[in-house]
């Protein structure tokens, strides 16, 4: 089930750096933090993210659980575009580019990247996003705090299964 809203910044610094960006920027950045935190939410096993600042960049932590790696979203200082970084010494960015080889543009092995103007592909930017929060549990499966997973026939990639809503 999708978010309506995203919820209120409890790092105000966060919230700081939110409102220093242009209105079109911030709208983007906001829609990928609400995709970013919703898909947290609805996979077992991953628990509340740490919203914080890192390099001076929105960033999303499995601190709790630590059963993913760290998600960035900013702006491109080269270009303008929107960028939603993974850690660079993973395979995630690799993988997401094997899946989704069409359906997004890549920034070498770290990033995802977005013209402000551009359509986000939801379901797959979902699925990279969820790959990421679990990177830890399904590269170390004893490291595995619950996080629920299948194998697909035809992806190599992990599913991730959603978690079940109260009614």
């Amino acid at each position: 089930m999708k978010r309506k809203n995203s919820p209120a910044f409890a790092n105000r610094n966060v919230a700081k750096v939110f409102a220093a960006y242009p209105d079109d920027v911030r709208a983007r950045l906001m829609k990928l933090r609400a995709i970013i935190l919703d898909t947290a939410e609805n996979i077992d096993g991953v628990g509340p993210l740490e919203e914080t600042l890192k390099w001076g960049q929105p960033s999303y932590l499995t601190t709790e659980s630590g059963s993913g790696s760290t998600i960035r979203i900013d702006r491109e200082k080269s270009d303008g575009r929107i960028a939603m970084y993974f850690h660079c010494q993973t395979d995630l960015v690799a993988t997401f580019r094997e899946l989704y080889p069409t359906q997004m543009t890549y920034g070498g092995n770290r990033s995802i990247l977005f013209d402000v103007s551009d359509k986000i592909p939801d379901k797959a930017l979902r699925h990279c996003i969820g790959l990421a929060l679990t990177y830890h549990a399904r590269k170390n499966p004893a490291h595995n705090g619950g996080v629920k997973k299948k194998a697909t026939s035809t992806r190599k990639a992990t599913a991730l299964k959603p978690r079940a809503r109260p009614s």
